[in-house]
């Protein structure tokens, strides 16, 4: 049964050709994969991601996004992603928490509730990444 529930955990990840692979033979993004399989694996009620994505490049990164948001759908844990990403966290959320300072305080709170996949390129979502960057007293580039 955890072999059946393992194999389909990779399916859903992308990663059922490599099931017998050794872990360097997977590439960064792979083994990212594979690390959200295992996770979801003991059916999590909350999935903790600290910066899943940073050391990916970008076409990878916007890959495994769409991924955790297909995964995300069918499986429906809460998901927690610290990010320094402000189009990822808008891309991915349904909440932003906004944090400043040392110590770490939260500055803000943000509501997303459009539906996805949303487009980077629209302008409400740039208004809402520009947003960010003004609580952060950051000039949008």
């Amino acid at each position: 049964e955890r072999l059946a529930r393992a194999r389909t955990l990779l399916d859903e990840v992308g990663l059922a050709d490599f099931a017998s692979a050794l872990p360097q033979a997977l590439s960064g993004g792979m083994a990212q994969r594979a690390a959200i399989a295992r996770a979801l694996a003991t059916e999590p009620a909350v999935l903790l991601l600290d910066e899943p994505f940073s050391a990916l490049d970008a076409f990878t990164r916007a890959q495994l996004q769409d991924r955790l948001i297909a995964v995300w759908e069918r499986h429906r844990p809460t998901l927690m992603l610290v990010t320094h990403d402000i189009e990822e966290a808008l891309a991915l959320a349904d909440r932003v928490v906004i944090m400043r300072g040392r110590p770490g305080r939260i500055h803000s709170e943000m509501r997303l509730d459009s539906s996805r996949p949303r487009k980077r390129s629209t302008p409400s979502f740039q208004a809402r990444k520009d947003r960010i960057l003004d609580a952060l007293n950051l000039t949008p580039a």
